[in-house]
């Protein structure tokens, strides 16, 4: 009780009548020790749960009349959080104050607001009056505060007029919505605050609401109001650049760049005036490296402005130019630094600036943005100049310009390869060692970019250039290089390409391996295993060389500076296991699984590298070891499983706070902004996880019901990381591990090496896995992984379907409609992005690219339902009836030929697999098929005719009135002039094959005297190899039946011949390939 006491008297005292006592505790939050500061927080909270209203009229009080700003400066923060919700914590105090106290509140704070002085004050205040009204205004609560606003931005005084700016840019983001009715007025008001003759303070407040207000407003007509502002706005930069105001040309440069992302077409109308600005202040050396960055940013931003702008910035080719010839000369900001050439550190950027960083990225990001067709033509104009020049920065710059652009330029590169190869393979003799590792650089870029295609053409060319500058002992860094290069020209080279020029190849990376640079090492690591992993088997040749120097560092590299190295030996023993096989690599394999169990065991710090690479290379070992490998998965699955279940390092604080995210003793860290939240993501923990997690996939999809005994371990682990929304690589990795741990699960069931479980432990499992993989993809904002989930839950399905009740079917085929309408409506918006002025051909390009994934999607959705129908088959169709509003429009003319064929394939299986019970659908859907016979698209033709045969098998007397046009469709197909033709062929075999079924199901429609030899003259066919065996088993089914079927008694002799004609042929396939179709028996 005393106790007790004693905290009420102290609570009366804070919060009574003498403002000493609460300023004393306002202090003492701030203090620096933890102690003293705990003890305040623990009675400002008890303060805050007896009695609210005195400490949210105190905290006001303190804000309006203390003279120490840096309480008031608390008493703002503390205000701000208390009586707010923005900040997410629901016990503000706010809904508990009473009417009286929140009142006072209000006024008190507008008082407060017209007397503070203190600007970093000021801008807390602001931001305590715009959120706390984003709470109120909507129910009418503070119906004094905009007219307040609007007095105060029309005041002499620009400390007011500032202020209420200030507050007007807060409320755009916040509640938009109020400030809609005062158009007129809020443009009268930035016009007038926006003009020269306000300060300059006034000015950039005004710019940050007006860009604040514009971005707020839905409607396009109400942002095209404020239009002619954009002079002034401009013009409040330029104007403070005149004056030498970095900082505040800074300032409004970042507000600017947010308007070209969010809202390009608002500056559409006077673009060439305001990107003309921005690239003079770009190539103005005079101005600050920030300032020029900015301006940089400003016009790569609305390049990429692509959804909101498509191809706007491509009608400026002027423009780009000059653009492009400020991102080369940053590039020769560079200085010829001692320590690359030392090469004792990994770090390739020694010598490099700020400016040459900028550029680097900027070339990048403006050639994907643009496109080839934009961007090769200005290239081309400069990069000759740069080469031909004798300073060696810029040689150095037109190598790594034409590695940056190699992405975005691809299509245009191509055709001009010789002249691209050239360009790059002239600088490997550079007198200069920097221009021939940029030039290295160059082809290890194109060969990743261009290649195949470059590997194609231009291996007897860059390979041995690359070979020579191995030699270069003189400069490690470029033999390092030399070697990366090589990693990148394999990755997309065959083993025919690959393997004449393996001996002199790895007879040099053996070298390397000596060399006393960890670089080298590292990098002839690399090489050899990509090397080994493109040549595969032709790899043997030098195993018995390579292994025991790989062995060798292995064992060797445990210093904590070779940390890579020895984790790069783990790399390349792996891969080159795989690529030799089992046999040759098991007893090394032995002996290197020894040392991975040893180095599991031992303890490893967070950031070593060896951690990943280890969980890499023992995935590899199993997938070359299959089952042997199993007795390690004791060893390997604990740390595999702590990795995947990595947390991720996130820290969370609001986007205007002052605390910055502390990114100096990490370069993992990302940062982000989410609407009012600045996160930080360890993009190394993330990395970590979706390694393990590919991993884990790895060992379920090769050892299968091996990896029974820990799917209980795994599931619950992965599968909620289906909404593992930090990195698309988890979530990748989570949703093609699904049906693996389904398969898994049943094959240790059938196989009898499941510890006595049966099938209902499979039922489980696909209750656990299969609702939550439904509920992912409803949520998934990915196309890429909706198509990746609708193939992981069509692979399930062929696993565990039939376990499945009619409740489950009903949630995945209500998902299957959002999935088509979700879809739809994209393409639609796509098809609306067609419409903008600025579209273009290289704009068409990307669109083309985005709707094929989008017909991905389509085309799991078809083979999905394909897997449903064949599993449920007549039960199903109440579903399907459900799906026939969603899949019938998808037989359009107006529909991509993707589309239109999925629709009639899923026709094809209703038919197939329902048979009887699809009759009813026959009248809907055969008119589509025969019309689609005529199709111009061929697989749309082979779904199409293809249907038409199983409805001639299953459809009886349905069928038989529409015989004559089947036939008369079937033979279009099969006589078009293109029909056997790659394309075509597959269509034409179908049509054959339809035909057979018309012949053998519906004989008494038909002319057999006509038909059936006409039949038997397109035989054999060779293109459709499954269907090949049903009509070559149909006709050996038919001459068993004898003479009443095929010898009728008027079948020409020419039919006969052409009879045995297509049996010799079948024969010698027959003895050729091994086919194993049912016996011939021709006779009885």
């Amino acid at each position: 009780m005393a106790d007790n006491a004693q905290v009420q008297a102290q609570l009366s005292a804070i919060l009574g009548p003498d403002p000493s006592a609460f300023e004393a505790l306002i202090s003492q939050l701030m203090a620096t020790g933890n102690e003293q500061r705990a003890q305040a927080e623990t009675l400002f909270n008890l303060c805050k749960q007896h009695d609210p209203d005195s400490l949210a009229l105190r905290l006001t009080h303190l804000l309006h009349s203390c003279p120490q700003s840096e309480l008031r400066a608390m008493a703002a923060i503390l205000l701000r959080k208390q009586i707010t919700s923005r900040t997410g914590d629901d016990s503000y105090l706010w809904p508990r104050l009473s009417p009286q106290t929140q009142a006072t509140l209000k006024a008190q704070l507008l008082v407060c607001v017209q007397r503070e002085d203190a600007k970093t004050i000021i801008k807390k205040l602001c931001d305590t009056v715009a959120e706390l009204a984003a709470g109120v205004l909507a129910e009418g609560q503070w119906p004094e505060l905009l007219p307040f606003m609007f007095q105060c931005v029309s005041s002499d005084s620009p400390r007011l007029r500032e202020t209420a700016l200030l507050m007007l840019a807060q409320l755009a983001q916040l509640v938009a919505d109020a400030l809609v009715p005062h158009l007129d007025t809020l443009h009268s008001v930035f016009l007038r605050c926006l003009s020269p003759s306000s300060p300059t303070d006034v000015r950039v407040a005004a710019l940050a609401a007006t860009i604040n207000f514009v971005q707020a407003l839905d409607s396009a007509p109400d942002r095209e109001r404020f239009q002619d502002l954009l002079p002034l706005m401009m013009q409040t930069l330029t104007e403070a650049l005149n004056r030498g105001e970095e900082a505040t040309a800074q300032e409004a440069l970042e507000m600017l760049v947010e308007l070209a992302g969010t809202e390009p077409r608002f500056l559409r109308r006077q673009l060439p005036d305001v990107v003309g600005s921005m690239l003079q202040i770009a190539e103005a050396d005079r101005l600050e490296e920030g300032t020029r960055h900015l301006a940089i940013e400003f016009v790569i931003t609305l390049a990429e402005a692509r959804e909101r702008a498509p191809g706007m910035m491509r009608k400026l080719p002027q423009f780009v130019g000059r653009l492009f010839a400020v991102l080369m000369r940053m590039l020769l900001d560079i200085e010829d630094d001692p320590a690359w050439y030392t090469a004792d550190s990994e770090d390739e950027d020694a010598g490099e600036s700020s400016n040459y960083s900028v550029g680097q990225e900027c070339l990048d990001r403006l050639a994907i943005s643009l496109g080839g067709n934009t961007i090769v033509p200005v290239a081309s104009e400069l990069l000759p100049a740069y080469l031909a020049a004798p300073e060696w920065q810029k040689h150095h710059a037109a190598q790594i310009t034409l590695a940056q652009i190699a992405e975005g330029c691809s299509k245009v590169m191509l055709k001009n390869l010789e002249q691209v190869v050239t360009m790059v393979l002239n600088s490997f003799q550079d007198p200069h060692p920097r221009v021939r590792w940029a030039a290295i650089n160059a082809i290890g870029q194109l060969s990743t970019d261009l290649g195949p295609d470059l590997q194609v053409r231009y291996h007897q060319r860059v390979l041995p250039a690359l070979a020579s500058a191995m030699d270069d002992f003189q400069n490690p860094r470029v033999q390092a290089h030399a070697a990366s290069a090589v990693l990148n020209f394999s990755e997309n080279c065959t083993p025919d390409i690959l393997t004449p020029y393996l001996d002199g190849i790895v007879s040099k990376l053996l070298v390397l391996l000596q060399n006393g640079k960890q670089m080298v090492q590292e990098g002839a690591l690399t090489a050899l295993a990509s090397v080994a992993d493109s040549s595969q088997e032709h790899f043997q040749k030098y195993y018995d060389a390579v292994m025991p120097y790989l062995k060798a560092i292995l064992v060797n590299a445990t210093d904590k500076s070779n940390r890579m190295l020895r984790a790069k030996s783990m790399e390349c023993i792996s891969l080159v296991g795989m690529a030799v096989g089992k046999e040759k690599f098991r007893d090394d394999a032995k002996q290197v699984m020894e040392v991975l169990m040893t180095l599991q065991g031992s303890q490893m710090e967070a950031d070593d590298p060896t951690i990943s690479y280890m969980l890499q290379a023992w995935a590899r070992l199993c997938k070359c070891l299959g089952q042997d490998f199993l007795p390690y998965m004791n060893v390997v699955m604990p740390p595999l499983l702590q990795s995947a279940q990595l947390k991720p390092d996130v820290t969370i604080t609001s986007a205007d706070s002052d605390d910055d995210i502390d990114e100096s003793d990490d370069e993992s860290i990302e940062t982000i902004t989410l609407g009012d939240k600045k996160i930080g993501i360890k993009t190394s923990v993330l990395e970590e996880k979706a390694t393990a997690c590919n991993m884990l996939c790895c060992y379920a999809d090769e050892l299968k019901e091996g990896f029974y005994p820990w799917i209980d371990q795994v599931a619950p682990t992965l599968v909620p990381l289906l909404k593992f929304y930090f990195h698309e690589e988890v979530r990748k990795a989570a949703v093609s591990a699904m049906p693996e741990l389904l398969r898994s699960a049943k094959l240790a069931v059938e196989k009898g090496q499941s510890q006595g479980r049966d099938e209902s432990y499979v039922k489980q499992l696909s209750d656990y896995i299969i609702p939550a993989l439904i509920e992912a993809l409803h949520k998934e904002p990915e196309t890429e992984i909706c198509a990746s989930m609708l193939d992981a839950l069509n692979q399930c399905l062929q696993v565990s379907g039939p376990l499945l009740d009619q409740g489950q079917v009903k949630c995945i085929v209500d998902e299957i409609k959002q999935v088509i309408t979700a879809s739809s409506t994209r393409k639609k918006e796509r098809a609306e992005r067609t419409k903008a002025e600025d579209f273009d051909a290289e704009e068409g390009e990307l669109l083309i690219e985005e709707n094929e994934q989008e017909e991905e999607v389509f085309d799991q959705v078809g083979d999905l339902l394909g897997t449903l129908i064949k599993t449920f088959k007549a039960s199903f169709l109440p579903f399907f009836d459900e799906l026939s509003s969603y899949i019938t429009p998808m037989w359009g003319k107006d529909k991509t030929a993707e589309e239109r064929r999925i629709a009639i394939c899923i026709f094809d299986d209703v038919a197939e697999q329902c048979r009887e019970s699809a009759l009813k659908y026959y009248d809907t859907f055969l008119p589509f098929l025969l019309d689609a016979c005529n199709d111009v698209n061929p697989d749309v033709r082979q779904a199409a005719v293809y249907g038409i045969g199983v409805c001639a098998e299953f459809g009886g007397s349905k069928f038989k009135p529409l015989v004559g046009e089947a036939l008369s469709r079937l033979n279009v197909v099969i006589r078009h002039p293109n029909a056997l033709d790659l394309d075509s062929v597959m269509a034409s075999d179908n049509a054959v094959s339809a035909l057979g079924k018309i012949c053998q199901f519906h004989r008494d429609s038909i002319d057999a005297a006509q038909v059936i030899p006409a039949w038997l003259s397109c035989l054999p066919i060779k293109g459709d190899l499954i269907e090949a065996k049903i009509v070559h088993d149909q006709l050996c089914s038919m001459v068993e039946r004898g003479k009443t079927f095929i010898w009728v008694p008027f079948l020409p002799d020419a039919a006969i011949f052409m009879f045995v004609a297509v049996l010799s042929d079948l024969l010698q396939r027959l003895l050729r390939f091994g086919w194993k179709n049912k016996p011939i028996r021709c006779f009885g």
